[in-house]
């Protein structure tokens, strides 16, 4: 098995943050797992920047037009909502039909 080759990176932090990390006892990991945690979680459309290129917005203007972001009732987060589904899970029950997706799950 081929050992990979580990990078050094270094930072600066203000006086707060290096307060806040006296004590943790392997700091490197700690940085390490909250590095990829916070990348687990970024935006995939912007990456965590907060910031959307001019054919990112092409592409959620699209995407929007049939979504919205809605708080959820149970959990309280934000989600993306699907107005086709809606629409479809509406009809559906009208007409007293199941939806094949919640029958999949």
């Amino acid at each position: 098995m081929k050992k990979t080759k580990q990078e050094i990176i270094t930072f600066k932090v203000d006086e707060a943050l290096l307060e806040a990390l006296t004590g943790i006892p392997n700091r490197s990991e700690f940085i390490r797992t909250a590095i990829l945690n916070a990348l687990d979680s970024a935006c995939p459309l912007c990456n965590g920047t907060g910031v959307l290129t001019p054919n990112q917005r092409d592409h959620w203007a699209t995407f929007s037009a049939d979504h919205s972001v809605e708080k959820c009732g149970d959990c309280h987060e934000f989600r993306l909502v699907c107005a086709r589904q809606s629409r479809r899970r509406a009809r559906n029950k009208a007409t007293g039909r199941k939806d094949a997706q919640a029958s999949n799950r």
